[in-house]
């Protein structure tokens, strides 16, 4: 009936929004309102049914007490009657009078009466209630059940106590026996009560108005948090990545296995963990705990995981920021050589390489020749690191709605800086070859099992999965939101960023190769003019003198014409200028936007203008993305610790601090080193274990097919059957094959790193020591630790591997009130984040 009832509610106020015209989001957040309010009015009824409850006892307490004093009077006035008595004749017949004759008696009688009508409704009432509160914990129900049984007896207690008034009134020396026995009664009731605390009960009641009372805060629209997600993707280090994989993996062929992997594996592994967190509203530690006690160490795998990968990405807006310090200068200082001091010759140790390669190692990172050489911070870089971790912190210090504000100004600011790129790239000289580098199809990448394996580690990668922000930035989204398109439209525009980014570099390293290579053309043509004149090659080998049109396609064809005697004799004191093996030359890794790119901004006209924007661009992708890293560092914290929750703001510089106290050892001469040693060969396997563990809580702990009814619950529409088919079957194989492969290829291969040589200005291929290798498995299985932990204490105490409450959908006591529409100053308070 009550169903009913709520049913008729709900269509009639479906049909008055609809007259309204409220969007869904609006319709939607009135729910949610209602919801709340309705909670709370079961709550402030469970609060006065057990008040009134307690009101009752003190009273019978009372009542009790002035009856065992009138008892004991009366006792003593009928004692000379007791002869009489003992002869068997009652007072009363003797006198002729029956007991309702008595005025007190009766008017006792009636109160007794008028006291248990009024106890056997505020039994009832309290039945009702705790009929209406069934979603309350167990130790609150036992309560409950003691309450009742206590009520009951004293109940029994008082219709025993109001039939011996009424019957044997006339009898004073039973009356008073009953009234004894009555009054034990009512104190066994008493002392039943007893058994619970009264300011236990209290206790209770006040946490769970606490509970109750906090809101968990939500996002102020869908739009803050789509753009929070889209930014925490647009991780620096993925765009390069996938420009280096698209280079080297067969153009146009590894993006159709990338498109492949990320519909089939991406986009459902990223709405696995979107619904996780949306619907059990917990950061991603307790998520996992409340899918399944065994995968309950995942979310302390992830998180240490994200804290470490936080420390050496914001490690990029510091290179960033002491670049974009130096480019407000005329010409830019990576553009030529410095000079010596007192002298006007160019340091020798920047003549023998380029300008650009000894800024980024002797002036920026004064990075050492080996790992083992250690040193003390870079100053410098130091200063921009407090510099970066205070941009962070000014972002994210007043909580999640001014995180969602920022987030609608420097979200879309990239796309125009690329677009911006894009079209200048276009005019540029070379930007053909790199366009058709661009379109490059092989064929034979399709076949290949390392080009499949890297393209499903930076789809991970790029959607920033098994890191734990996603989970934690979507359990503050209203539950009725249907995450599966929130996925489709964060994965989509992931692909559509790194595909202007891609664009836009590949002409770019066009035009940086097309330079190099008509300057190497330049000095070869210069160098056989100084030998002819020196007489050490003939007449023959004179280069033309007309090289400035176009120096590399005049010069070969100018060396193809040559004797076969006399090219061999050029070859010997010139150097190859090849434009194909120039442009494949781009290295992974920061040296990338730190080395090829800039040398090329330098190239072009107005390059202090072209550099700028570079690195402010740079510098927005790093921002943003570690807001949403460091949320998924601060939003645990709070959801684990109530206490952090009423000083936010103090967490949040306490924890800044802390990291950057942490990120002064990656500023040192050698952090470059293991900042590469972290990113390249560590963080690949605990990302893809966790991925592994969090599959298997939804698709096989929990059930796939019961999460999805579930969501299908909160949404009012079914979720397609494609996902319960990926998620048990297609999602585990792909990632236990992706372990196993980078298992493989990481023990066969060997550990290496790119280092600088100071003798030689070179940079030269290092292997890292042994103890190096140590400290990385170390730090390895300190992170895992938390999953076999938590393995062996389930099975030690025998907890099941499936959740516990099968048959029911999973709901997060915390998670039921949602966000109040205008919150007041002490809700807000909690709000902040």
């Amino acid at each position: 009936m009550r169903r009913g009832r709520r049913e008729r509610l709900r269509r009639r106020r479906a049909l008055s929004e609809s007259r309204a015209g409220l969007t869904r989001p609006e319709r939607a957040c009135s729910r949610n309102r209602e919801l709340e309010l309705y909670e709370n009015q079961k709550c402030s009824l469970l609060f006065l049914s057990r008040f009134l409850a307690h009101s009752i006892v003190e009273h019978l307490k009372s009542q009790q007490k002035v009856r065992v004093a009138e008892a004991q009077r009366t006792e003593r006035s009928v004692t000379p009657d007791m002869s009489s008595t003992q002869e068997g004749e009652h007072p009363l017949e003797r006198a002729g009078a029956a007991p309702e004759s008595l005025p007190g008696m009766e008017t006792e009688a009636q109160a007794s009466k008028s006291s248990l009508t009024n106890l056997s409704t505020e039994i009832e009432f309290s039945e009702n209630l705790h009929e209406i509160k069934s979603w309350e914990d167990k130790s609150t129900a036992n309560w409950h059940q003691m309450l009742r049984v206590s009520e009951s007896q004293a109940f029994k207690a008082r219709v025993l106590k109001a039939q011996a008034w009424e019957i044997q009134a006339s009898e004073a020396h039973r009356r008073a026996s009953q009234t004894r026995h009555t009054s034990v009664l009512e104190m066994d009731a008493t002392q039943a009560l007893k058994q619970k605390p009264l300011p236990e009960k209290v206790q209770v009641t006040e946490k769970e108005k606490c509970e109750i009372l906090f809101t968990r805060p939500c996002w102020s629209n869908k739009i803050e948090y789509i753009l929070t997600q889209v930014g925490y993707s647009m991780k620096i280090s993925s765009l390069w990545h996938f420009f280096i994989l698209w280079l080297h993996n067969g153009g146009c062929s590894f993006l159709i296995i990338y498109i492949l992997m990320l519909f089939l594996v991406g986009v459902p592994l990223l709405f696995l963990e979107m619904a996780a967190g949306q619907r059990i509203r917990q950061s991603s530690i307790g998520v996992w705990k409340v899918i399944s006690a065994w995968i309950g160490g995942v979310g302390y795998t992830s998180f240490m995981v994200c804290f470490i990968t936080g420390l050496y990405l914001n490690v990029i807006n510091v290179w960033t920021l002491f670049y974009l310090s130096q480019s407000f200068q005329f010409p830019v200082p990576w553009e030529k050589c410095p000079l010596l001091e007192n002298s006007s010759d160019f340091d020798p140790e920047c003549a023998r390489t380029t300008p650009s390669l000894y800024f980024w190692y002797r002036l920026t990172l004064k990075a050492s020749d080996r790992i083992e050489d250690g040193g003390s911070p870079v100053f410098s870089l130091n200063l921009f690191l407090l510099v970066s971790w205070c941009l962070i912190g000014a972002f994210m210090i007043n909580g999640l709605k001014s995180t969602g504000k920022i987030m609608l100004v420097l979200v879309p600011a990239p796309y125009f800086i690329i677009l911006c790129f894009l079209f200048r790239s276009l005019l540029l000289e070379g930007a053909a070859f790199g366009f058709q580098h661009l379109m490059l199809v092989k064929i034979s990448a399709m076949y290949n099992i390392n080009v499949w394996c890297q393209a499903g580690n930076q789809v991970l990668f790029a959607l920033g999965l098994g890191l734990g922000p996603v989970v934690s930035l979507s359990s503050h989204m209203y539950p009725s939101t249907n995450c599966l398109s929130d996925a489709l439209i964060v994965a989509l525009v992931n692909l559509f960023t790194m595909l202007l980014v891609t664009s836009f570099s590949f002409c770019v390293l066009g035009f940086w190769a097309t330079v190099i290579t008509h300057r190497c053309s330049e000095k070869n043509a210069e160098t056989l003019v100084k030998l002819v004149a020196m007489g050490k090659l003939p007449l023959e080998a004179q280069p033309p003198p007309n090289l400035t049109a176009n120096p590399t396609s005049v010069f070969n064809s100018w060396l193809n014409s040559l004797p076969q005697p006399i090219k061999h004799m050029v070859f010997g004191y010139v150097t190859e200028c090849n434009l194909e093996k120039q442009f494949l030359k781009v290295k992974e890794g920061p040296s990338f936007a730190f080395v090829a790119f800039i040398e090329t901004m330098s190239f072009i006209p107005g390059s202090v203008f072209w550099s700028i924007l570079f690195f402010l661009l740079l510098l927005i992708l790093g921002l943003i993305s570690m807001i949403g890293i460091m949320q998924g560092i601060l939003i645990p914290f709070q959801n684990t610790f109530s206490s952090f929750r009423k000083s936010t703001k103090l967490l949040t510089v306490v924890v800044f601090g802390f990291m950057f106290l942490c990120d002064l050892f990656f500023t040192r001469p050698s952090g470059i080193y293991y900042i590469r040693l972290l990113s390249e060969y560590w963080i690949v396997l605990p990302i893809i274990i966790t991925i592994i563990l969090e599959n298997m809580a939804v698709g096989w702990a929990y059930g796939a097919r019961r999460f999805l009814e579930d969501l299908a619950i909160v949404w009012g529409s079914p979720a397609s059957a494609i996902i319960r088919w990926l998620w048990c079957f297609l999602c585990p194989i792909v990632l236990v094959a992706l372990f196993v492969i980078t298992l493989i290829h990481l023990s066969l291969k060997s550990i290496t790193y790119v280092a600088w040589d100071s003798s030689s200005s070179k940079e030269v291929l290092r292997q890292y020591p042994s103890w190096a290798l140590l400290v990385m498995i170390a730090l390895f299985l300190i992170v895992i630790l938390p999953i076999p932990t938590y393995f062996v204490y389930c099975l030690a105490h025998r907890i099941s591997f499936t959740s516990t409450s099968q048959g029911k959908p999973i709901i997060s006591f915390k998670s039921l009130p949602l966000i109040q529409p205008k919150p007041s100053k002490e809700v807000h308070k909690e709000e902040t984040l």
